[in-house]
């Protein structure tokens, strides 16, 4: 393990952190006009299974180098908290494992033998390209790892190694073109609608509005990969420098908002630092990830 891995590590996952706290906080109807109006709701923002997962992939990362499904998989049975907000097929699943099922089985069995294609794996992956930076194959090899644990679906699996691969780009410290992000991206991902969708995207890029955007790309809204990844990788691609408009781009869209949010603040928190009071106003980390305190990692710039 080397100190700058942990450090891209953990600053893409409070990234990751910040975007779902915050994005979450949009459920409440309450504060949907503050989302019109780009103000922050009142605090402390309180974090979902995006983070609770992503936490579980960091002390993997930070225990091991590397992704060791077995190790994942038990993490994320023993800490999973219903109330984060899983869905209900993650949620039984982590629940028989806990009980002593195997995961393996049970995640390919889900769905009629057909593998979970929700976004799930792309939420909490960023970490995983941030340690992997620079070696963009690994950071895809290890993605694939990380989403199959929960996720056996081709179009999954894709979403996950797409984020990864984004992120480990990203986070190299040469602040990618666009384009060329998306270039580095669409090399790596596998055939498929998460594909199909990336080259949508990357057409789009010229597009400042991230509502017609969405509109073609989609906002998580299905909670699918194909729905959710494409504009994600749209809005991160547009905003490395900026973490504040990337978090509101992707807000204004729409949606499963907390998950693009997270996904977003994932890729963009490995490159540019969340606002400050950002991170104060978020509930903190859990206790049993040991994620050192927040820290930019060398070459990260404050927003």
């Amino acid at each position: 393990m080397s100190a700058e891995s942990l450090a891209r590590a953990t600053s893409s996952l409070y990234g990751l952190l910040v975007g779902d706290a915050l994005g979450s906080q949009f459920y409440v109807p309450a504060n949907r006009r503050a989302l019109t109006d780009r103000a922050l709701p009142p605090g402390p923002w309180q974090w979902t299974d995006d983070t609770e997962m992503a936490c579980s992939v960091h002390r993997v990362l930070a225990g091991h180098g590397g992704i060791d499904q077995d190790l994942l998989a038990a993490s994320f049975a023993a800490r999973h908290d219903f109330d984060r907000g899983y869905g209900p097929s993650t949620g039984r699943m982590l629940r028989l494992v806990r009980e002593g099922g195997d995961w393996r089985a049970l995640a390919a069995e889900l769905f009629d033998g057909k593998g979970s294609w929700g976004n799930g794996a792309a939420m909490r992956v960023a970490p995983v390209g941030a340690w992997f930076a620079g070696d963009v194959p690994e950071a895809a090899a290890q993605a694939r790892l990380s989403a199959e644990v929960t996720h056996t679906h081709p179009e999954a699996v894709a979403g996950a190694i797409a984020v990864a691969v984004a992120t480990a780009t990203a986070a190299t410290g040469s602040r990618p073109a666009p384009g060329r992000l998306f270039d580095v991206v669409l090399e790596h991902t596998p055939p498929g609608l998460v594909r199909d969708g990336i080259v949508r995207a990357r057409h789009l890029l010229t597009i400042g509005d991230p509502v017609l955007a969405a509109r073609e790309l989609g906002n998580g809204r299905a909670v699918s990969a194909q729905d959710t990844v494409p504009f994600t990788l749209w809005a991160a691609a547009r905003h490395l420098d900026d973490f504040a408009a990337a978090f509101w781009t992707t807000a204004s869209a729409g949606g499963d908002v907390d998950t693009t949010c997270a996904i977003v603040g994932g890729i963009v928190g490995a490159v540019t630092s969340p606002p400050p009071e950002w991170i104060r106003m978020c509930e903190p980390p859990p206790e049993w990830a040991g994620v050192p305190a927040y820290r930019p990692s060398p070459g990260n710039a404050r927003s």
